[in-house]
């Protein structure tokens, strides 16, 4: 017996992490010490910028969102999910991402599914400004199921203590204003499958969407630390809520200290589509929905009342929309 006839081809391996040398060097930044291959990456630790600098860490995944990629044989798009999900999770407390590191797991390596999935992770650590400063990949066939795998990923970022966002700042009279995700996101899959696959195929087209369901599914999980990031260097927002799973409530009340409470205008704002097929076709309860989905709010920032124009004037471009306001809890 050798490693290969167990299922496990350790010159795959080595062949994809060339393959992806590429992506990942363009990911390079400033405070990158290191190149891809080494036991660690090395990060560069001097903020100068930074009177009293944190780091800020999150890991994460986008859960059942891989079984809709792999039904459409479409896979750059959860790896940029992945970074930008992570990167929003950090954004919610205040900070600026450093440098990324993923995981991929799978039951047999293919190598161009892989790279598409490590290539996306690149193009949106790019896009975000930051490192993707190593990684893992594993293949395990008694685990995985051939054609099956997994990413998840973990990101380190940096913010002034004195800039934290952890809820100290939200108060009573606080606006809620939210800025339009894409879609799903990275949340809500497995209920969004079971309503929708009994009915429709990956590939189908439905007209209301303007798109197939696999596409109006694998709509990339948007990040909005470039758009965020000015208004934060502005001391314009009080707290941040990053609306995954739990939706606008279970994330938003995350950020509230006790004797606050969220109103919530709903419906004060347009859906996407996609939402509305989901819970026809599963017969879904707006309850649930508001428990499991964003509901197209992929972000919201408190803001104190005095500067909520000021901030929807810089967020134009954005369409942003009032969701509701903080207010005493009863």
């Amino acid at each position: 017996m050798d490693y290969k006839s167990a299922g496990v081809n350790i010159e795959a391996g080595e062949a994809l992490v060339d393959s992806i040398k590429p992506f990942v060097k363009a990911t390079r930044t400033p405070g990158v010490l290191s190149e891809i291959g080494l036991f660690g990456g090395f990060y560069d630790a001097r903020f100068p910028e930074l009177e009293h600098p944190v780091l800020v860490a999150s890991a994460d995944g986008v859960g059942t969102k891989l079984k809709v990629a792999i039904m459409a044989g479409v896979h750059h798009t959860v790896g940029q999910c992945l970074v930008n999900h992570c990167v929003n999770d950090i954004l919610a407390c205040g900070a600026r991402p450093l440098f990324f590191l993923d995981y991929f797991a799978t039951g047999r390596l293919e190598s161009g599914v892989a790279r598409d999935v490590i290539k996306g992770m690149a193009a949106a650590c790019i896009e975000n400004e930051c490192a993707l400063l190593g990684g893992e990949t594993a293949e395990m066939p008694s685990i995985y199921s051939d054609g099956d795998y997994d990413v998840a990923g973990t990101i380190v970022g940096v913010v002034d203590k004195s800039k934290i966002l952890n809820g100290s700042r939200v108060d009573v009279g606080d606006v809620l204003i939210g800025l339009p995700s894409t879609g799903l996101h990275t949340n809500g899959y497995s209920l969004a499958r079971a309503a929708l696959f009994p009915t429709y195929n990956v590939d189908q087209f439905v007209a209301s969407l303007g798109t197939t369901v696999g596409d109006a599914l694998l709509t990339v999980h948007r990040s909005y630390v470039n758009v965020v990031s000015p208004l934060l260097k502005a001391d314009l927002i009080n707290g941040l809520s990053h609306i995954t799973g739990g939706g606008i409530v279970g994330n938003t009340s995350r950020i509230l200290r006790d004797g606050l409470e969220l109103h919530v205008s709903w419906g004060s704002w347009d859906m996407p589509p996609i939402f509305d097929l989901i819970q026809r076709a599963g017969e879904i309860t707006s309850e649930e929905m508001r428990h499991v989905f964003n509901l197209g709010v992929g972000m919201i920032l408190v803001v104190a009342p005095n500067n909520v124009d000021n901030v929807m004037n810089q967020l134009a471009a954005e369409r942003p929309f009032l969701v509701g306001s903080i207010a005493t809890s009863t």
